[in-house]
């Protein structure tokens, strides 16, 4: 079909919690004190890991590129869901539902292979550590971060590409908090069957691969820290990987739950999305890259020492 007939609809209607002004005025602020965390939390993370030298080092690197994308994730969303909290025309038109679809698939699929890259760095790290220079050298762990944001924009912008060029017809309320790509593809008036193909190579490449180097990845880890000679030994290893490994029981958990239940329970083509899917929806968006600079400082006696030094106007100083 022609493009022309393919943009009947200009605009779509964020449904979230319409009718329910009480509650959109307690997540519009509970969301707004979050994202000034994640902004105040990633922030720091990224400008401890540029001016802290001790820092200077992959596993900071992969954090510094994590906290960036945690605060792009975000501003993908919640700007646009803040600003619809308090409006009563909740809509976004076609093409700003396209964006918001291209940079939400992009962050998410390059998060996936990110984890997955630190994991084996963490692998490196704890299990080949006197190569571990040579190996996770700079020629090394920049092309893996780079080699992760273009994975990301690439997968990106041929599944966004290929559900803008699907008829959409009358049907135009997403019943969710923004353009959730698989949201937007089931409102299309034709057979998504191709685009549902494409999507599933897709998760099986840059999500689920990724998941499997992350248990590979941690299985020898484990085994290795179980055959260290001291309980010293084993608990200085284990605290090098515990933070990430938090991050991605959660980042990971989050995903499986939300996308690979059983059908018969998901109905975003409905005027019907069950309020767990919109509270599991918003802590996967909201929640996730909150907690993860609470983790990374909590855990991580480097991170905590560059933050003291941060506040303590040392850095600025070197």
């Amino acid at each position: 079909m022609e493009w022309e007939n393919q943009t009947i609809l200009v605009e779509f209607f964020l449904k979230g919690l319409s009718g329910y002004p009480r509650l959109e005025l307690l997540f519009f602020v509970l969301i707004l004190i979050m994202y000034v965390v994640i902004l105040l939390g990633n922030g720091t993370l990224i400008l401890i890991s540029i001016l802290d030298s001790h820092l200077h080092t992959p596993m900071y690197f992969f954090l510094g590129n994590l906290s960036f994308l945690d605060i792009c994730y975000t501003t993908t969303s919640i700007p646009s869901t803040l600003v619809s909290f308090l409006s009563e025309r909740k809509t976004i038109s076609f093409s700003g539902c396209a964006v918001q679809m291209f940079l939400g698939l992009a962050m998410g699929t390059t998060e996936c292979v990110l984890l997955g890259m630190m994991a084996f760095d963490r692998y490196v790290a704890i299990c080949n550590p006197l190569r571990y220079t040579v190996i996770m050298s700079r020629d090394s762990f920049v092309p893996m971060a780079a080699g992760s944001w273009i994975i990301g924009v690439i997968n990106s912008a041929v599944q966004t590409v290929f559900v803008v060029r699907l008829p959409f017809c009358r049907n135009n309320v997403i019943n969710h908090f923004s353009c959730e790509i698989l949201a937007v593809m089931k409102l299309a008036c034709a057979d998504i069957s191709g685009n549902e193909f494409t999507m599933l190579v897709a998760t099986t490449l840059f999500t689920l691969m990724p998941l499997l180097l992350i248990v590979i990845s941690y299985s020898l880890i484990i085994s290795s820290i179980l055959k260290m000679p001291t309980s010293e030994g084993r608990s200085k290893a284990f605290s090098t990987c515990s933070a990430h490994l938090t991050v991605v029981i959660i980042f990971y958990g989050t995903i499986l739950f939300m996308y690979m239940k059983p059908k018969s329970t998901e109905t975003l083509n409905s005027d019907d999305l069950d309020a767990t899917d919109k509270l599991i929806s918003m802590f996967y968006g909201v929640m996730t890259p909150m907690m993860n600079p609470l983790i990374y400082s909590l855990r991580n006696k480097d991170v905590k020492e560059a933050m003291r030094h941060l506040f303590n106007g040392r850095l600025f100083s070197k």
